[in-house]
């Protein structure tokens, strides 16, 4: 029963009920009847007492149906600032008490989701100092041996003092490029970086992209292989230049992870429904299964001693997980470990818009009267055709 309902239910028995009966007595004294006023007095106690007597129930009614459930509500509410939010709010009242309930309990699973993720965050940022801090301090930690080295004079000789410098400016290097992509990553994770998407031909541009891959990859002797299914004129709408770094940073994480001998990158481009399918793998050292889905966090990287013959910052697929996601795609990995690894991502096929000739545009009607005017051209021409053939005929006789 609604709180309205009881509401209105308590209004008349103790507001309606007792007037009614107040004139009712008034009636009865006022029509002079042979009724004496100890009965009338008689009657008005008893109903009296019928009335406090019922009031007892009626206010335990109320309050199990309305002062219980708040009280009820009063604990969760303290939990909740007690930073309690795994406790269900659950309640067996129905009409706007179970409604307040059911909505105290979305915000409760609310403020709950906001917890976890500002913990998961918390733990993000934790785990992004620490890897960023590794990052830097390993390649410092060089230069410093290195310029310590040349001025304790170890590097006695051209050809050592020389060997030293190169280390100390590849080094210097990497600190370059890791900087470079955490300014590119931050930037893409506060949406500071605006996609200048264009209609883009899908043969045309892969096809662009795949010959300077081909010849990058084949300068550091890495077989590389490139097919394209897509029917001739597919388009899709995309950011050129984000799009690209897509793929130079998956070919990248390939490249760092692949084998001594005989290492393979491929690039298949396939229709997926109403996108395409980019699938970019490898036959490099792979992946754990459970790292699979760990592969597009921030500076993840599947050996626990985060070196890599090439090295790198180890956010280059979540750049290009943004960038995908950015771009209303979605990305995923799969492979086995000591197998290969396969990078998938999806993007929009653009369909051009049709174009509504002038003929579609004409009714039935008008079609049937341009029908009738044509072959009445033709009947016309016709008969022209045979009163010529005529009349040379008439020339000659």
């Amino acid at each position: 029963m609604k709180f309205t309902t009881r509401l209105l239910l308590t209004f008349l028995i103790f507001i309606v009920l007792p007037m009614s009966l107040a004139i009712v007595f008034y009636i009865l004294l006022d029509l002079d009847l042979r009724i004496s006023k100890e009965v009338v007095t008689l009657l008005f106690f008893s109903l009296l007492g019928v009335l406090l007597l019922s009031s007892i129930p009626i206010t335990f009614w109320l309050r199990h149906s309305f002062v219980r459930p708040l009280n009820d509500l009063k604990v969760e509410m303290r939990k909740i600032a007690e930073g309690n939010f795994s406790d269900p709010v659950e309640s067996r009242e129905k009409g706007e008490i179970g409604e307040l309930f059911a909505d105290f309990e979305k915000m409760r699973k609310e403020l709950k989701n906001s917890a976890d993720e500002k913990v998961e965050n918390e733990r993000k940022n934790r785990e992004l100092i620490r890897n960023i801090s590794h990052d830097l301090k390993t390649p410092v930690t060089s230069i410093k041996g290195y310029v310590e080295g040349i001025m304790d004079g170890v590097a006695d000789s051209p050809e050592k003092m020389e060997r030293y410098i190169r280390t100390i400016s590849v080094k210097a290097n990497d600190m370059d490029r890791l900087i470079d992509e955490l300014t590119i990553y931050s930037r893409f994770d506060s949406n500071q970086v605006p996609l200048e998407i264009h209609i883009l031909d899908v043969n045309a541009y892969f096809d662009d992209c795949s010959e300077e891959v081909g010849l990058d990859l084949e300068s550091k002797g890495i077989k590389f292989k490139y097919n394209n299914t897509l029917p001739v004129g597919t388009k899709i709408m995309a950011d050129p230049e984000q799009l690209k770094r897509v793929i130079n940073n998956i070919i990248n994480n390939s490249v760092k992870y692949r084998k001594e001998e005989n290492s393979e990158i491929r690039i298949d481009i396939k229709e997926d429904g109403d996108n395409i399918l980019v699938e970019i793998s490898d036959n490099g050292r792979g992946v754990k299964e459970e790292d699979l889905s760990r592969l597009f966090d921030r500076f993840y990287r599947t050996d626990s001693s985060r070196n890599s013959r090439e090295g790198g910052s180890g956010i280059g697929l979540a750049i290009a997980n943004k960038i995908i996601e950015d771009h209303g795609g979605n990305i995923w990995a799969s492979g086995e470990e000591g197998v290969g690894l396969c990078i998938h991502f999806t993007v929009k096929r653009y369909n051009e818009p049709v174009e509504v000739t002038e003929e579609s545009e004409d009714g039935p009607i008008v079609r049937f009267e341009k029908m009738v005017v044509g072959a009445a051209t033709k009947n016309r021409n016709r008969h022209l055709s045979r009163e010529a053939g005529k009349n040379e005929q008439n020339t000659d006789n």
